[in-house]
């Protein structure tokens, strides 16, 4: 973990109040996994950081994927290129990918796509098969495949049917279960709970890695506001995740 002053290269709106930030952070790069998280300092000093997915990495760069919604961000999107940003991370437990798993299934809700392209990246990397359903409210809503690795197989779905096929993306799961030797999922706790239900149906012995998007006071475990019930006791979502095992957490207790 580093805390860095990071030059912002680009900071580009890529959906509809989605925007995707590229900071000059080679340190906190070259130790980021798929998963983990970087605070932000967005605005003065008295101003709590922010957590964010590290949606990507290149040498020298590390990108965020992230909403306007609120004060915090609303600042973050008027930071333009050459600007200082204050980092921290990278933090939290990410994805793993079991050293025999060929074909990896992602499953991705409308921005909970931001850790998933990451885990692609390095994936395809290593000379896996990745499989990204992608799923949003609208056709606006669909992170843009143009900023997908080279080589992902995308899927997708919108709810009101305005790009390919009209539903959840939950509901083609089901379709692409078989083939998987490893599910990972992002997105709202609706549809985390309609995947269990798809897998349960199925009757299949499927190991399901989420991540949770979780407010967060300080990311360092010390503030103890990202506490969740787990079946193994209580969790604290920046330091024992954000990665969890789907069957290992009570969905029903869950605050997000």
């Amino acid at each position: 973990m580093k805390q860095v002053s990071a030059k912002i290269i680009s900071n580009t709106e890529v959906m509809p109040g989605c925007y995707l930030l590229c900071a000059e952070a080679p340190d906190i790069a070259a130790m980021a996994g798929p998963g983990q998280f970087v605070m932000v300092k967005c605005g003065d000093k008295l101003t709590l950081r922010r957590p964010f997915s590290i949606t990507s990495v290149t040498n020298s760069g590390l990108y965020i994927l992230y909403s306007l919604i609120g004060k915090g961000t609303l600042w973050l999107t008027q930071r333009r290129k050459g600007k200082e940003l204050d980092l921290l991370g990278p933090l939290g437990n990410g994805f793993y990918i079991e050293p025999a798993t060929k074909n990896l299934l992602l499953v991705a809700g409308g921005i909970g796509v931001a850790p998933l392209v990451f885990l692609a990246q390095q994936a395809i990397g290593r000379e896996k098969s990745v499989t990204l359903l992608l799923g949003a409210r609208t056709a606006a809503g669909l992170y843009p495949t143009k900023f997908l690795p080279a080589g992902v197989q995308t899927v997708v779905t919108t709810e009101d049917g305005s790009r390919s096929r009209k539903g959840m993306v939950s509901d083609i799961l089901p379709d692409y279960t078989d083939q998987a030797d490893q599910i990972y999922a992002c997105g709202p706790v609706a549809m985390y709970q309609a995947i269990a239900e798809q897998i349960q149906k199925q009757k299949k012995e499927k190991s399901i890695q989420v991540s949770l998007e979780i407010r967060m006071g300080c990311g360092l475990g010390a503030c103890y506001s990202c506490s969740i019930k787990t079946k193994n006791g209580m969790k604290q979502v920046c330091q024992d995740g954000p990665v969890f095992d789907m069957n290992e957490i009570i969905w029903q207790e869950v605050k997000i």
